[in-house]
C-alpha cells in the first residue's frame, strides 16, 4: 500500500498579467468566482482529498493571499454581535490551523517545475499533490479525491487528464498512451505543448498531479524545456518506464480554465447556475440576453 498523500503544493507565484489591471494590486488567486476566491476552491478540494499540509509557492505582492487565510477577529466579533451565525460558519472555511500552511518564495519565474522544486525541503520523502488554482473543476466527487482513491490502488505518478479537440492539444502537455484501461491510462511518453499536427494523442494534462519524490530529484537537474522554462511535464516524463510509472487519470467533472478571461466568465456562469439562490435570476437574465441577440439579427 503506498504512503498516504497528505501534502499539497500550490504554485501561486504568477503575475496574472491576463487579468490586468485588476491584478496590479489583487493576486489573481483571490479573484472571486461567485463569492469565493479561486484559491478557496483549491483548498476545499485538497481538504476533501485528505490533505493536511498546504504549501504555497508565492512571489512578491502576494500579501493579500496570505492574509486571506488568517483569522479576522474584528470582523468575526461584529458578525457575532449582530447574530450573523451563518456568515460566521462561512468564514470558518477560510481559516487555516496554525502550522498547516507554509509559504515559500519563488524569486524568479523559471516555470512550473521550478516552482514545485522550490518546495522540495517541505516535501521530504513523501508523495505529494500539486494543484493549480487556475484550473477549477466542478465535480460531485472533488477531482483530487478521485485521484487519491486511484493512487491508493496503483501508486506511482498520476496526472489528471481530459480529452481536448485535436486543434487545441498543442496548448497542453499531452500524453502518449501505452495502455488505455478506461479511467486510467498508462503513459509511454509526455510532450509539453507539441507542435500542431505532432500531438501523440488528444489526452491533455491539466492542473492536478500526485507525484513521487523521484520527480523532485529529476527537477534537481534544472533542465530547461519548452519556452526555456523548467517544465514539470519533463520531470514527470522521466519517470515513465521506471518503477513507479506514470498514469493519466480521466477525472469525472468539468474543468474551467480560470487563467483566461473567457474561462473565468464561463465558470462564473456555471457556478452561479449551480446555486439555488442565484439560479432563477441568472437564468432569466441569460434568456433575456439571448432573446435580445436574436431580435437584433
Amino acid at each position: 500500500m503506498p504512503k498516504k498523500v497528505t501534502k499539497a503544493i500550490f504554485p501561486v507565484a504568477g503575475l496574472g498579467t491576463r487579468f490586468l489591471p485588476a491584478t496590479k494590486s489583487v493576486p489573481k488567486e483571490i479573484m472571486t468566482l461567485v463569492d469565493r476566491p479561486l484559491i478557496q476552491y483549491a483548498i476545499d478540494e485538497a481538504r476533501a482529498a485528505g490533505i493536511k499540509e498546504f504549501i504555497f509557492v508565492t512571489s512578491r505582492g502576494k500579501g493579500a493571499l496570505e492574509d486571506y487565510f488568517d483569522h479576522a477577529p474584528t470582523l468575526e466579533q461584529e458578525l457575532r454581535k449582530k447574530g450573523k451565525d451563518q456568515l460566521l460558519e462561512t468564514l470558518k472555511d477560510t481559516n487555516m490551523e496554525s502550522g498547516a500552511i507554509a509559504y515559500i518564495r519563488q524569486h524568479k519565474a523559471l516555470g512550473l517545475g521550478h516552482a514545485v522544486w522550490c518546495a522540495r525541503r517541505l516535501i521530504g520523502n513523501e508523495p505529494f499533490a500539486v494543484i493549480l488554482p487556475d484550473d477549477v473543476i466542478a465535480a460531485d466527487t472533488p477531482c483530487l479525491q478521485q485521484m487519491v482513491e486511484a493512487y491508493d490502488e496503483t501508486g506511482g505518478n498520476i496526472v489528471a487528464a481530459m480529452e481536448v479537440p485535436q486543434e487545441r492539444a498543442s496548448s497542453y502537455g499531452v500524453l502518449d498512451i501505452k495502455n488505455d484501461m478506461g479511467q486510467l491510462v498508462e503513459a509511454k511518453g509526455m510532450v509539453e505543448k507539441p507542435e500542431p499536427g505532432k500531438e501523440p494523442s488528444n489526452l491533455a494534462v491539466i492542473g492536478r498531479y500526485i507525484l513521487t519524490t523521484k520527480v523532485l530529484r529529476s527537477l534537481n537537474q534544472m533542465k530547461s524545456g519548452a519556452g526555456g522554462e523548467i517544465q514539470l511535464t519533463d520531470a514527470i516524463a522521466s519517470e515513465i518506464g521506471g518503477e513507479d510509472g506514470v498514469y493519466g487519470f480521466r477525472f469525472r467533472g468539468q474543468r474551467f480554465d480560470c487563467g483566461s478571461k473567457s474561462g473565468f466568465l464561463q465558470a462564473t456562469v456555471a457556478f452561479g447556475l449551480a446555486r439555488d439562490e442565484l439560479r432563477d435570476d441568472l437564468l432569466g437574465y441569460i434568456r433575456d440576453v439571448v432573446q435580445m441577440d436574436k431580435a437584433a439579427e
